[in-house]
């Protein structure tokens, strides 16, 4: 371990979440939903959407922009879609409450999308894809940001970081998972880059005069890029389209002039697709999970890793033990929650 990391067992750091998101104003079941997505990245050693979420979590309440103590209302739009809508809350709660009519419609139908709208998501997409093929369902799930990332070829933000995951159930094994921003950084990453003052990779950022740039600060003030050039801004349009037009939200750059200035996670939707093997394949479902199985075991046997190995890596290494943090970051939370305390 570095210098500038230390150790949080998962109940302190459960504690010490829920602790912050209450006294920032967040009811019960944000607090909870808040703190245990968290703490599961940061056990992942997943730092981006660790614990350090926590305090764009409290800014949020403290702006004024979300509902800090909001109920999503479920509305069963279709018999194959299910729209959930946050007003104003965090995403994670809108998600529980749609997952189990999504899980329903998707064994009944095959597939089913599941909306939800006016939303602010700051968590990886991954914990929501593990929920879902946790019950045995194949996911796709997508949502647009705020406007950070100019498209291939272009000098100006127009895009989100707009990630995309997938999930593929495997009974008795993790979950193929994969979980990744369209942009080449992914902007927690780029965050935690300027907290540490240290230098982004070359090729994800331009300035603000559209010159490659290594510095966040000006990698802020300009954009950030897609990755793989026009193939990864092409996903990007997708994502913005899908997870905005489609189910009647704001594309990421109504997103950012939502928010007026004030810095905070942005406020748009996120789709959902769910689909089930059972319905698809019958009586085939073992025969082709195997198949599924003989391709992993291709990837595997060339020396590679298929995604999210090192996370569960980490998930299994730090079940038992305390999690690694970063020291800035619980510094801040803990100073963040003494602050607060003074406060009431």
């Amino acid at each position: 371990m570095s210098g500038d990391e230390t150790t949080i067992t998962r109940e302190a750091a459960t504690r010490l979440g829920e602790e912050v998101m209450r006294l920032a104003g967040y009811g019960p079941d944000h607090a909870r939903a808040i703190t245990a997505s968290t703490v599961l990245a940061q056990g992942d050693e997943c730092h981006s959407h660790g614990l350090y979420r926590l305090l764009s979590c409290a800014e949020l309440a403290e702006r004024g922009k979300v509902d800090p103590k909001a109920t999503p209302a479920v509305d069963d739009r279709a018999p194959a879609i299910v729209r959930v809508d946050a007003r104003r809350g965090i995403s994670l709660t809108a998600f529980e409450a749609g997952l189990p009519h999504l899980v329903e419609k998707a064994r009944t139908a095959g597939l089913a999308a599941l909306a939800i709208n006016n939303c602010y998501h700051f968590s990886a997409l991954w914990p929501e894809i593990e929920a879902i093929a946790d019950k045995g369902l194949v996911a796709l799930a997508m949502t647009v940001s705020h406007a950070w990332v100019a498209p291939a070829g272009g000098a100006r933000p127009a895009f989100g970081t707009n990630p995309i995951a997938f999930g593929w159930p495997r009974p008795g094994k993790d979950p193929f998972v994969f979980d990744f921003a369209t942009s080449a950084i992914a902007r927690g990453d780029l965050e935690l880059h300027r907290r540490a003052n240290s230098p982004l990779p070359a090729g994800v950022a331009v300035d603000a005069a559209g010159e490659p740039t290594t510095d966040p600060m000006a990698a802020i003030d300009g954009a950030m890029l897609t990755f793989g050039g026009h193939k990864g801004s092409a996903l990007s349009a997708m994502i913005e389209l899908l997870a905005g037009p489609l189910i009647g939200d704001m594309t990421s750059a109504q997103s950012l002039a939502h928010d007026e200035g004030a810095g905070v996670v942005p406020m748009h939707g996120e789709l959902i697709l769910a689909f089930d093997p059972a319905s698809f394949l019958g009586s085939a479902v073992a025969e082709n999970a195997a198949r599924a199985e003989g391709l992993f075991a291709g990837i595997t046997d060339t020396g590679a890793r298929l995604p999210s190995a090192r996370r569960y890596a980490a998930r299994r290494r730090n079940a038992n033990r305390p999690m690694p943090v970063r020291r800035a970051v619980l510094e801040d939370i803990e100073a963040l929650s003494a602050r607060l305390r003074r406060a009431r």
